[in-house]
């Protein structure tokens, strides 16, 4: 199918006869709401799904900082950039009374990115600086609305080798992410769509971090209830 014909496939509305400005203004909320329709059962799917994994992935990343250990973020294009939000969501908590928690974006460094791409390949990025970084009992999370990210894939794998709890946000049927017994902790979203897996990346990894927060706030009154007695 050409790129012509797949854009009249998803807005017929834009194409044969000329439209008047009404018309068209209808045609475009008409497609505004469907497509904030698809977004949300997307996310209500997505949610019922992985619901109980996204609670062990906090438990697990919860245990990774009760023992002292660092997160590590990794993606790329725009998932780099959700890379970067996990971050810095948990190094500069938003909400009052949450502790900053250590964690690393392997994105944020150009010198190294492009050191490492230009001289071994760009699959290797993420696996020198966990090589160099991380320690046994630390966290990586990656993300990738394909799940066949090959630096990804590698870095987990390296990851796993070191001792790294390792988790995973993947869209579609979770591609290589899934399949590679890499990942304790793969979350799918349910959409061959970019952007609602983009939609559902976004709440899932804020409700990650709020679930972690309240798994460390519980151990924080477990230890203070215990030295009153």
């Amino acid at each position: 199918m050409s790129n012509d014909s797949v854009l009249q496939s998803l807005y017929p509305f834009l194409h044969g006869k000329p439209q008047d400005d009404g018309r068209l203004d209808a045609a475009l909320l008409q497609s505004a709401l469907a497509k904030g329709a698809d977004s949300r059962d997307t996310s209500a799917r997505f949610f019922a799904e992985h619901g109980p994994a996204l609670v062990a992935a906090a438990r697990a990343v919860a245990e990774v900082y009760r023992g002292g250990g660092r997160l590590f973020t990794m993606g790329n294009g725009g998932s780099s950039c959700d890379a970067a939000h996990i971050a810095v969501e948990f190094t500069h908590p938003v909400t009052a009374g949450r502790p900053a928690l250590a964690a690393i974006n392997l994105v944020a460094d150009v010198a190294m990115l492009s050191a490492v791409g230009n001289d071994v390949g760009f699959e290797h990025v993420f696996v020198r600086q966990i090589v160099a970084q991380a320690r046994a009992g630390d966290g990586l999370v990656g993300v990738s609305t394909s799940g066949n990210s090959h630096n990804l894939i590698a870095a987990f794998a390296k990851a796993k080798e070191l001792g790294l709890v390792t988790i995973g946000l993947a869209g579609g049927d979770g591609g290589l992410m899934r399949r590679s017994g890499s990942v304790d902790h793969c979350l799918v979203v349910p959409s061959a769509s970019i952007h609602r897996v983009q939609e559902c990346h976004v709440a899932a990894y804020h409700i990650l971090w709020d679930l972690v927060h309240t798994l460390l706030a519980d151990d924080r009154g477990a230890a203070a209830g215990g030295a009153r007695r």
